[in-house]
């Protein structure tokens, strides 16, 4: 048991509840908290309120709507305008969730921070560092998007669900009636919540993007897209073009609002580039030299053999033992070694 002061970011989805009552039955003195980042969330932070209210513990508010603009929202906005397809979970995560509410855990008097992400923290005593490693249930592993944490955050954190199943974390909201229990995942953008992320982008910048060419490789002409933002590298709906054989995106070239289409061979490269790296031992030196891992290119994507390096500029260099399909500006690319995240880097 311990009396140790924790803050537990809620969400007011099941998860995070059943964190926040697992660290209260532990024996932590628990607070909950709620980010509030835009205007259409009072229900899930009543949802939040109710959790603390069953198991007895106090709940804080925390208006975060400027920061979440600043650092989310924008992000997003601009990344797609770019003509990338970015992750906004990643900015937050970076910004807000493990940055922000730790200043918040701070103001508090609270040395630990706890969220509902499935994925487990160690201390590596031969190495003297903080270990981020997957989750024991494959399915629900989060660590692709936390690639970001440092040591020193890594030590302040607490991730109760990383050593259960999905399933088991239902039945623990549902035997203690937490109102979260039978509450369904979000499956999209928290701040998007129709998916018509262009909608959206148009309506946030108050513009329409224009209309643009579709091209193959060679420069040829085929056609008239509907504006780079309604794209992304991969797509093959959608496209309305007729041609001889199935077309896919290739590329999003912003810069002459142009979408290079191509055969389903032509998305496959065995090479990327990334910035914005985080090596999770806080010693990017140790990429200096090449290093064999795994990686994975998108939240789905099942890590592949690949060897990386850090060059002179900070940038990470990686090669694929075999071509992958896809690969994306914008997303990140995380690296693994074994069920440990060693770290990884936004795609460019």
């Amino acid at each position: 048991m311990s009396n140790e002061r924790v803050m537990i970011a809620l969400s007011g989805g099941v998860d995070s509840s059943v964190a926040a009552y697992l660290l209260k039955k532990q024996g932590f003195d628990c607070i909950g908290a709620a980010m509030s980042l835009f205007e259409k969330e009072s229900a899930d932070i009543a949802d939040a309120q109710s959790v603390c209210d069953k198991i007895g513990i106090p709940f804080k508010v925390f208006d975060f709507k400027k920061e979440f603009k600043s650092f989310v929202i924008d992000n997003f906005v601009k990344a797609y305008a770019r003509g990338e397809t970015p992750n906004p979970c990643v900015f937050c995560n970076k910004s807000l969730k493990f940055s922000e509410m730790l200043k918040k855990a701070d103001e508090n008097n609270c040395r630990l921070l706890a969220t509902g992400h499935y994925a487990r923290v160690e201390f590596d005593k031969a190495s003297d560092k903080y270990l981020l490693k997957k989750a024991a249930d494959p399915s629900k592993d989060q660590s692709y998007v936390l690639y970001m944490l440092t040591q020193r955050q890594l030590r302040r954190i607490r991730f109760p669900l990383g050593g259960f199943a999905k399933s088991e974390i239902r039945d623990i909201a549902d035997k203690n009636s937490l109102v979260t229990a039978h509450k369904s995942d979000s499956q999209d953008i928290c701040f998007i919540q129709d998916g018509n992320y262009s909608g959206f982008i148009e309506n946030y910048l108050g513009k329409k993007f224009e209309q643009g060419d579709f091209v193959l490789r060679d420069n040829s002409v085929l056609g008239r897209h509907k504006g780079i933002i309604n794209y992304t590298v991969g797509q093959r709906r959608g496209l309305a073009v007729s041609y001889t054989k199935p077309l896919y995106v290739l590329e999003i070239d912003a810069e002459n609002n142009r979408v290079v289409l191509g055969d389903n061979a032509d998305l496959f490269t065995d090479f990327l580039r990334a910035k914005n790296v985080n090596i999770i031992s806080g010693n990017a030196d140790e990429f200096k030299t090449p290093v064999r891992c795994k990686a994975k290119i998108r939240y789905k994507h099942t890590e592949q053999p690949a060897t990386a390096y850090i060059d002179d500029n900070n940038i990470l260099n990686l090669r694929f033992d075999e071509p992958q399909r896809a690969v994306t500006k914008g997303q990140s690319v995380v690296l693994y070694d074994g069920d440990t995240v060693l770290g990884g880097g936004e795609i460019i």
